[in-house]
């Protein structure tokens, strides 16, 4: 009889949890990221790392996918449960695709503007992982909660300065004689951009649901 009766309770998902659990993904990422960066290091043990937090945040964002379509009582709209998860999703997939082209390229020494975008990817999901748990009690941590988007956003506006200015560099040091080289140098910066961007993405995310609840 209270079997049945619990079958008609209206059932909730740890949906912080599972937030909480990923931007830990981004922020182990993100260090392996950064040591992968570092001269001569181990390009295949930091790819492994990343690869394996990746495998993670993909099981954590089906598992949120799954609770949203079970759960009767979401704490947020289930549209921007799903879309917050999505862009912390895009954010890993962003670092491991960096990774690759790094690895892929047999970079063993980075520019040290692709050292400086690294160091904003490693704040970012800093920032993001600290955001997470504040989504508790969003009504009394709003204020902060924007805090740390803003600063998120102003990460990004900081990361396209570092681009530009190391795009400008690589051209002035292959441009003219290594064709080759410069375009490693410009694929690398993208993908380096890309995750800056993804890590934006998830600051707007975060501040639709503060409008929307604090």
């Amino acid at each position: 009889m209270f079997r049945w009766f619990q079958r008609l309770l209206p059932r909730t998902g740890d949906f912080f949890g599972m937030f909480e659990a990923h931007a830990a993904t981004l922020v182990a990422a993100a260090d392996a990221l950064s040591r992968l960066s570092d001269d001569d290091s181990s390009t295949k043990d930091q790819l492994k790392i990343i690869n394996d937090r990746e495998h993670d945040a993909d099981d954590i964002i089906r598992d949120v996918l799954t609770t949203v379509r079970r759960t009767f009582l979401t704490p947020f709209d289930r549209g921007a449960i799903t879309s917050l998860i999505a862009s912390m999703d895009d954010a890993i997939d962003e670092m491991q695709t960096a990774a690759r082209a790094i690895d892929m390229y047999e970079l063993h020494q980075l520019q040290d503007e692709m050292k400086e975008m690294v160091a904003v990817a490693v704040e970012s999901a800093a920032l993001t992982a600290e955001a997470m748990p504040l989504l508790r009690d969003i009504g009394r941590k709003g204020g902060r909660i924007h805090e740390l988007t803003e600063r998120l956003v102003s990460l990004e506006g900081k990361a396209d300065e570092i681009h530009a200015a190391g795009l400008k560099k690589a051209f002035k040091e292959y441009g003219e004689t290594s064709t080759i080289r410069f375009i490693v140098a410009r694929e690398i910066f993208k993908h380096l951009e890309r995750v800056v961007d993804a890590f934006e993405d998830v600051a707007n995310e975060i501040d639709g649901i503060v409008i929307d609840h604090a």
